[in-house]
């Protein structure tokens, strides 16, 4: 038997060219849209009637099952050639925490279930591209995180010396100590309540200029660095999104090539056959000369 692929245009043996049918990543792709739904109910589980909860828990165990007998299926059909897809590993690792008990030291676990939900993100293919795109723009993201926290390293070294020595319990907390003057910056940052939550206590207590030093962080930090983020994630989409346009016209070449080498040959045959076609009136002609020639001889 020759060695599965996962090429999902070409297939080496029948289970293979099943699991890699439309229909059937269309049963897995409604399958987990199911699932979440079912998920999302049983959060009301406390207001919900008690029979209604059981059977979706039974409803929830059985798609639990369809999907281990999914990855039993896959398993077989490809073999060793399964674990060369990093989505498939991690469909594996879901799949395999989902069927873990979920009481006692394992309770945990059954919050977990909901990555079940996460499949989507390579079943759909568009949802795959995008994932794509993230994953390969984590390099880049790496990198500006170190430079955003060496910045809110320096900026909470400064807030902590300028405004951390006061008898102000509110400002205290704020930045009383480098974590806290981090996390304090953090949520300048992000913008969220920052006038009154962060910078208006401080100003109250005895530094009127102190929006100065939180203004240059928000312009460096979030609208210069944070936005290097979107910068990056846009340029991994339209980088895949050019992968895929030049993917399409490869092929699209390809297919032009086939039906040029097709209309060559076609020419090349009706050549060929003309050839014959006039080869074949000569000969009639003559064949009708001669009989004309023993005609006029009688």
């Amino acid at each position: 038997m020759k060695q599965a692929t996962l090429d999902h245009e070409t297939a080496n043996s029948g289970l293979e060219r099943a699991i890699e049918r439309p229909w059937f990543r269309n049963f897995i792709t409604g399958l987990i849209i199911f699932n979440a739904i079912i998920l999302g109910v049983l959060t009301y589980q406390d207001s919900l009637p008690h029979g209604f909860v059981q059977v979706l828990e039974v409803v929830d165990h059985a798609v639990t099952w369809i999907f281990a007998a999914e990855i039993a299926i896959k398993l077989a059909g490809y073999r060793f050639v399964f674990f060369r897809s990093g989505w498939n590993w991690f469909d594996f690792i879901v799949v395999g925490i989902s069927l873990v008990p979920g009481a006692g030291a394992f309770s945990v676990l059954r919050a977990l279930r909901v990555l079940r939900v996460l499949r989507l993100l390579h079943v759909v293919p568009m949802m795959r591209r995008i994932s794509e795109a993230l994953l390969k723009a984590l390099p880049g993201m790496g990198a500006i995180i170190a430079v955003l926290a060496l910045v809110t390293y320096v900026a909470a070294v400064m807030a902590t010396n300028m405004y951390g020595d006061t008898d102000t319990e509110e400002v205290k907390q704020l930045f009383g100590d480098l974590p806290s003057s981090a996390l304090s910056l953090f949520q300048v940052m992000t913008m969220d309540g920052w006038r009154f939550e962060v910078v208006q206590k401080v100003v109250d207590d005895g530094h009127p200029n102190a929006w100065l030093f939180f203004l240059v962080f928000i312009f460096v930090a979030s609208f210069a660095i944070l936005n290097l983020f979107i910068a990056l994630v846009v340029d991994s989409l339209a980088a895949e999104q050019k992968a895929v346009l030049e993917e399409g016209i490869h092929d699209l070449e390809e297919d032009l090539e086939d039906i040029e080498e097709e209309i060559e040959d076609e020419r090349e045959e009706a050549s060929d056959a003309r050839a014959e076609i006039l080869d074949a009136l000569k000969e009639l002609q003559r064949e009708v000369a001669e009989l004309k020639s023993a005609v006029a001889g009688r």
